[in-house]
């Protein structure tokens, strides 16, 4: 690779979010001349989801710094696996499971998350027929649960656009860690209510993760673009710099 070629930049949204949750990053890396890609996440099963980022970056020339926020994590670390364009993993307060865990799983091994009691269920039709499970953020708790010190317009906003991800996505079980093979950087966000602090460091540190901490919401990316493209710009100079 030349130091001239530029990775494209994948970011991937989780839970409760869609494509815009990375709009302040995407403008700061497309000023620095960055190609990015935003795809949507269908969030209904880690698998299904996997394979469908997995055809984003097939589509993908030259090399890949994949990102991804919260239960995006999860479907990075899957969808890499085997991709050998995809040369740096970015995880932004997102899980990092091994094989055999879930999101789930995770999130209840350490204390912290109020994630279960600020949801609420609703049925959705199952393309085979009969009722799948789905969860959203209640919109009176969606500011405090998910995007604190975020503007109360812009958090309401986001709470009526919020994506719904299917129960059974987050019970699934990983069947693959791409971490274990790819260079990974992690962003610790100390006052994210989804994901316990405790069990971010812990998930970057077994992945051997560059880390950074910053004092932030779950919706990082959009409460602290910055630091969060910082840490995307780091992982693409490592790519670039051949390391």
């Amino acid at each position: 690779m030349s130091t001239t070629d530029k990775p494209t930049v994948v970011l991937v949204h989780g839970a409760f979010a869609d494509g815009s949750s990375w709009s302040a990053v995407v403008e700061r890396l497309q000023r620095h001349g960055h190609r990015v890609l935003v795809p949507a996440l269908p969030l209904r099963g880690l698998a299904s989801d996997a394979a469908y980022i997995r055809g984003v970056l097939d589509g993908v020339e030259g090399p890949i710094v994949l990102v991804g926020h919260s239960y995006g994590g999860a479907v990075i670390s899957h969808a890499a696996t085997g991709a050998p364009r995809v040369k740096a993993l970015v995880y932004i307060a997102a899980f990092v499971p091994d094989i055999g865990e879930s999101t789930l799983g995770l999130t209840g091994k350490f204390p912290g998350s109020t994630l279960a009691e600020a949801t609420t269920a609703q049925s959705y039709p199952l393309p085979g027929g009969g009722q799948g499970e789905e969860l959203v953020i209640r919109q009176d708790v969606f500011r405090q649960q998910f995007a604190d010190g975020v503007p109360e317009t812009t958090a309401q906003v986001m709470a009526v656009g919020q994506r719904p991800i299917a129960v059974a996505a987050l019970q699934e079980e990983a069947t693959a860690a791409a971490w274990r093979d790819i260079p990974s950087w992690y962003l610790v966000a100390t006052e994210d209510r989804n994901i316990p602090p405790a069990a971010e460091r812990w998930m970057a540190s077994r992945a051997d993760a560059h880390t950074v901490t910053v004092r932030a919401p779950h919706a990082v990316s959009v409460s602290d673009p910055g630091p969060v493209t910082d840490l995307v710009l780091r992982a693409v100079h490592e790519v670039r710099s051949g390391h």
